[in-house]
């Protein structure tokens, strides 16, 4: 297939469908594997650090799996990317490898595996979601796990005219991540086996669609020809 050019990617489409997964997994991680974060990694920060004040081993240990977990994560998505070069391709390649990460964690999410294993995985496959989305650079290089960033700038946008479609795509991301809690709510305390189907779907989803936009894009060349 090649590896596309970074406007061959349905950015908004790709990064509202991603971030439903990572509202998801976050949610599963407070609900269910000891109260911190897999994504938002400035809040784990101040977990980590409340703990080591206040002497919470758990929360501790929890917080510091959990950045640990990430930075391998984005450690080994910036390597995969950079390996394979093109920014596209490197996204694509990242974004698989996280999809690898979150089998591992559906299986030990059915299997009722250790807790704190399920977190480093979690946490992994956030990391790597993010050094995808960072590989495509520049102006593309859009979060779809850190949105603090996102928030204030969809907040400064509202005191100006019109939002503009960058801005509209901010908000289309923050409303995902909150739908993608909720809806990982909901999953865990009614059926909660198929929580990972909700980040496997998103990212199998992101890939389908990016390959998708590169083939609709040279079909047109190729006919020319």
């Amino acid at each position: 297939m090649g590896g596309g050019e970074p406007e061959d990617v349905p950015l908004s489409a790709v990064a509202v469908t991603l971030t439903l997964g990572t509202g998801a997994v976050d949610a599963a991680s407070v609900i269910r594997l000891g109260g911190v974060f897999s994504s938002v990694m400035t809040g784990n920060l101040v977990v980590f650090g409340n703990a080591a004040g206040t002497g919470k081993v758990e929360s501790l240990v929890g917080a510091g799996l959990a950045l640990a977990g990430y930075a391998v994560g984005v450690a080994a998505g910036t390597g995969i990317a950079r390996w394979v070069s093109a920014q596209v391709a490197g996204m694509l390649a990242a974004l698989g490898a996280e999809l690898l990460v979150l089998v591992l964690f559906a299986v030990g999410w059915l299997a009722g595996g250790e807790r704190h294993v399920l977190l480093v995985l979690a946490a992994s496959a956030m990391g790597l979601q993010s050094a995808a989305m960072r590989a495509l650079g520049g102006r593309l290089a859009v979060s779809t796990t850190y949105l603090t960033g996102t928030l204030t700038g969809v907040i400064s946008a509202l005191l100006a005219p019109g939002l503009g479609v960058a801005r509209l795509r901010d908000l289309a991301i923050l409303t995902s991540l909150v739908a993608g809690a909720a809806a990982g709510t909901v999953t865990i305390f009614m059926v909660p086996a198929a929580l990972p189907v909700i980040p496997l779907v998103t990212v199998v989803t992101a890939v389908a669609m990016t390959a998708l936009a590169i083939r609709l894009r040279r079909t047109p060349a190729r006919d020319a020809s």
